[in-house]
């Protein structure tokens, strides 16, 4: 039985037996981005350089075979479609002429002086006008960084951030037009099909769409489940109909994840799982099968590789610098603000390895553009997050120095909990007025009546419904302390959990029904509005928050004047920026 067994499995290489694929392609997700956090280096430069030593230019260990062909397809999709959910569309808006303008320096730099870099090595004048766009786009791999730092806010970051749009969305249109050229003449037919049909898709993703996903979350078919399924099947069918419309299938994923980006929350369940799925699986994949491509000999033989890294690596660096550097004297940046900006802007990732995959495929690049593009990669992923590093930290060492903003006081969020049905819509509302650097845990809590014989039953079921609560906030990383308390009344036990937790908020429903004492909502919410002084969110929640389009705020004459209106205001904005 055991001779039967292995001789079922032919130990040649390439190996082709597809559970050992899957076996090793693992294990290299799990220990690559270890060995190079040790490096202190991006992990995704670790599954790269494991591609390209079990390829077929390597040790040969694995094929570079059509299953990993077609997962890397899919990585590369699922890659540009975080890279539009991820986009911050409303600090785009709120610097909008400053990110217009870096992102068109950041743009128009690199695609110049990359273009002239192609012709100078000998390409082609469309291989060289890729080559600039595979310069001008940049993917913010140290955004993470700022972030943990508590720069995130900083106007510097902001438009970084929002400049990513005009970058990327350019480059990919460049990408656009030269693959295009590739296939037929740049004709007056060639733009009004390109124009007509590339309009008709974009107005039905970014116009159709939305209103599409809103109706389905709304649904009686929502569920966990489906929800994720209809975002992966808007995202696929989003990229065949874009190369049905004559563009490259990156380009719909990308827009995709535009039309999306308001209906996905930064805090839900439903973001995590996307990118849970696709930073674990799809776009690993998609760094293997790159790495493959990897013919490490070539820069052993061959003058020209270290001739195009070495021209790609200096041209991306002094243009992304120089952006940098005008920005500063167009918005007054401090030193620390300008190389934050140049550290967020340098890596190359996402739409950098798109173009240069798609150019090789279309035969505009050869081996060395390809290896010298990996190689540019590894040194702008490895300078962009150490620059963040160093200058982020004095930028917010002198953000601290700056007068005390209430914003940064540490924020408990209470969630009384007596309706199961409801329990999610409140904690939706919940992850939406949460800080994003807030490491506060959210304080769900239900009580039970200490008059009466099932006291023990009711504990019980209180501790199933927050176990419930505690499961939702795990599936969007947020800590939870669950809270059940034993008291004469309702209200009296939610403010003694406020008290003993020090809570900052309570977020509470209502049915919307008015109270049959003359109060205004009802036997709890009264007392409990009397027995606190803690802000309170009482609402009354129909459908899911992320299929909401408007915010009306309805201010009274003089509430301004109160102590709370300033943070009110504030949890408004940062609710209404996510939906």
């Amino acid at each position: 039985m055991a001779y039967s067994l292995l001789a079922s499995v032919t130990f040649s290489l390439p190996m082709t037996h597809p559970v050992f694929i899957v076996a090793v392609a693992m294990l290299i997700f799990l220990l690559a981005p270890l060995l190079m956090q040790k490096l202190r280096i991006p992990g995704i430069i670790g599954i790269i350089i494991a591609g390209a030593i079990v390829g077929p230019n390597g040790l040969n260990l694995l094929a570079r075979s059509n299953t990993i062909i077609l997962l890397g397809t899919v990585g590369l999709l699922y890659l540009m479609f975080l890279a539009g959910i991820e986009i911050d569309l409303h600090g785009f808006k709120r610097h909008r002429n400053r990110s217009l303008v870096f992102g068109t320096l950041s743009f128009v730099f690199p695609q110049v002086i990359g273009t002239a870099v192609g012709l100078l090595l000998g390409y082609t004048l469309p291989a060289s006008i890729l080559l600039g766009s595979v310069l001008s786009s940049h993917t913010l791999l140290a955004y993470p960084i700022a972030r943990r730092q508590g720069i995130s806010r900083n106007a510097s970051v902001t438009t970084a951030v929002g400049g990513t749009i005009i970058t990327d969305t350019a480059a990919l249109l460049v990408l656009v037009i030269v693959s295009a050229s590739t296939r037929g003449a740049l004709d007056a037919a060639f733009w009004l099909q390109l124009v007509g049909a590339l309009g008709i898709y974009v107005v039905a993703v970014v116009i159709g769409l939305p209103r599409l996903g809103r109706w389905f979350f709304r649904s009686r078919w929502a569920s966990a489940t489906t929800d994720f399924i209809f975002v992966l099947t808007a995202l696929f069918a989003g990229a065949f109909l874009a190369e049905v419309a004559g563009v490259e299938g990156i380009i719909g994923a990308f827009l995709v994840g535009l039309a999306l980006n308001r209906l996905l929350p930064e805090q839900s369940p439903l973001t995590n799982r996307i990118h849970f799925v696709g930073e674990s699986i799809f776009i690993p994949f998609f760094l293997l099968a790159v790495g493959m491509l990897v013919d490490v000999r070539v820069f052993a033989g061959s003058v020209e590789v270290w001739q195009v890294m070495f021209g790609m690596t200096t041209a991306v660096i002094a243009t992304k610098w120089l952006a940098a550097r005008v920005a500063q004297h167009l918005y007054d940046y401090s030193p620390e603000e300008t190389w934050t900006t140049f550290g967020l802007t340098i890596p190359q990732a996402a739409a950098t390895l798109a173009a240069t995959l798609i150019g090789y495929e279309l035969r505009l690049f050869g081996d060395a553009v390809l290896n010298g593009a990996i190689m540019m990669i590894l040194v702008t992923c490895i300078l962009g997050p150490w620059v963040v590093a160093r200058y982020g930290q004095q930028l917010a060492a002198h953000e601290e120095r700056k007068p005390y903003d209430p914003r940064h006081a540490p924020q408990r969020i209470l969630i009384p909990i007596a309706n199961p049905t409801t329990a999610d819509l409140l904690l939706q509302l919940t992850l939406l007025i949460r800080e994003p650097d807030s490491d506060e845990p959210l304080y769900p809590i239900t009580v039970v009546p200490s008059e009466g014989e099932n006291s023990a039953e009711q504990v019980a079921f209180a501790e199933k419904m927050l176990s419930h609560a505690v499961a939702y906030a795990a599936g969007a990383d947020v800590p939870v302390v669950p809270l059940t308390r034993v008291d004469h009344d309702f209200a009296s036990g939610i403010a003694r959990g406020m008290t003993e937790t020090r809570i900052t908020t309570v977020v509470t429903g209502w049915d919307g029904r008015p109270s049959d004492t003359g109060g205004m909502f009802g036997s709890v919410l009264d007392p409990l509005l009397e027995q606190t002084r803690q802000r309170a969110i009482i609402a009354r929640l129909m459908n899911p928050l992320n299929t909401t389009h408007r915010v009306v705020l309805l201010i009274p004459r003089g509430l301004d004047r109160l102590p709370g209106f300033p943070a009110t205001v504030r949890t408004i904005k940062l609710m209404a920026n996510r939906l």
